[in-house]
């Protein structure tokens, strides 16, 4: 990787300030149902311990809005990193302020703070000077370690940069280089599975990727688009949507790239009538219903594609995989995927949970814990959370 990390810095005796990802999912008694998150950051928080740092630990938690909301606290995850690590997490009541201030200067070496939710302050997600400043104030380096919000600007991931040496840790690291691997040196025969509801969330990952793969398999509800264009190329609609399939599929043409649509899909009324879903051909979805899934004969056409492949990606759900009825492509393409003897990347967001969901993660060989920022990652776009860490 071309930023420095961790291990580029000297931390012994040093305040070390920690972002990381600690937005963990909770049932409504306030109860981690999934801290995949917290065990991701371990590597990174048990390095610097082991090295006598004072390490200082920073994330957001939901959506608070710039309020303090008490059920969005940080205070479970101190709870549970603290069992993980077989000792105690301090806890603050803010991440800013005197009391915050006089927390971080007491810390000893092999110490953890966890700072209150940052984004109970509106100036986090603004990227605020005065904010990044006071952030920065408590440590003498940086490490960015949530992958999963780098591609925001937020005082936590950019701003505090720009007070002190910035550097990755374990998790920015390995999610950078997985990625990267797999876009720039992958083992061919590379494939892309790409999945979602609609085209212009991909249109950039598509564009950006048709130039790398060797196959392309297209999946979820965006199908409609590549089926309509396909199958009417006079099309009796010009817009945005269909010139970018246009040119996506022109491209694979082009380029010699095998393009995959499916031959049959799962169709329903809406995505609220489970009970109305029909297996079809692809070409025959009845007017006015959605596409909920891929059929079972196109997940059993893709399975077998990706059984040459060396290497894949997959980012987007092949339905609307939170519905059982509608969950049995995603579910096939993951256990299709679990089996290949290759390098497996899994984009985060919802192709994470739902790989998670089948309790097929482990058999993946990198599941990203970021969604949107794998998202922009494929697209080509620099996240500005890696930008701002000091090359090497």
């Amino acid at each position: 990787m071309r930023k420095k990390t961790v291990k580029d810095v000297d931390v012994k005796g040093k305040r070390v300030l920690v972002r990381e990802d600690f937005n963990v999912p909770q049932d409504k008694n306030g109860e981690i149902t999934d801290d995949t998150r917290i065990r991701e950051a371990l590597p990174t928080i048990r390095y610097l311990l082991e090295n006598r740092a004072k390490v200082i630990l920073c994330s957001h938690l939901g959506r608070p809005d710039g309020k303090v909301v008490e059920s969005m606290r940080m205070s479970p995850v101190a709870a549970r990193l603290g069992k993980l690590l077989g000792m105690p997490v301090k806890m603050s009541r803010d991440c800013v302020g005197p009391d915050v201030e006089k927390a971080a200067s007491e810390l000893k070496e092999g110490e953890v703070l966890l700072l209150e939710n940052l984004r109970f302050h509106p100036e986090e997600e603004e990227n605020d000077p005065k904010f990044a400043r006071e952030l920065a104030s408590l440590a003498d380096i940086y490490v960015a370690d949530a992958f999963g919000t780098a591609h925001r600007a937020h005082a936590s991931t950019v701003g505090v940069a720009r007070y002190l040496p910035a550097v990755a840790g374990f998790l920015m690291q390995k999610e950078i280089e997985a990625l990267s691997k797999a876009l720039e040196s992958p083992e061919r025969p590379f494939a892309a599975v790409v999945g979602g509801a609609k085209v212009k969330d991909k249109t950039a990952l598509l564009e950006n990727i048709v130039g790398k793969v060797d196959v392309l398999l297209i999946g979820g509800g965006m199908v409609a688009a590549f089926l309509s264009i396909k199958n009417d190329k006079r099309a009796r609609k010009e817009d945005e949507t269909s010139g970018s399939v246009r040119r996506i599929m022109e491209q694979t043409r082009r380029r010699g790239i095998k393009l995959m649509l499916p031959v049959d899909v799962v169709a329903a009324k809406d995505a609220n009538s489970p009970d109305t879903a029909k297996e079809v051909p692809a070409d025959q979805v009845p007017d006015g219903w959605i596409i909920a899934d891929i059929g079972p004969k196109t997940v059993q056409l893709y399975a077998s594609e990706l059984k040459n492949c060396k290497t894949m990606v997959w980012n987007g759900p092949m339905g609307i995989f939170e519905v059982p009825r509608f969950s049995a492509g995603t579910r096939g393409i993951a256990e299709a995927v679990a089996r290949l003897k290759a390098t497996t990347i899994i984009g985060g967001g919802s192709t994470a949970e739902a790989v998670e969901d089948f309790g097929l993660a482990d058999k993946m060989t990198h599941v990203s814990t970021g969604g949107g920022a794998s998202l922009m990652f494929l697209e080509g776009k620099e996240l500005p959370g890696v930008a701002v860490l000091q090359d090497k």
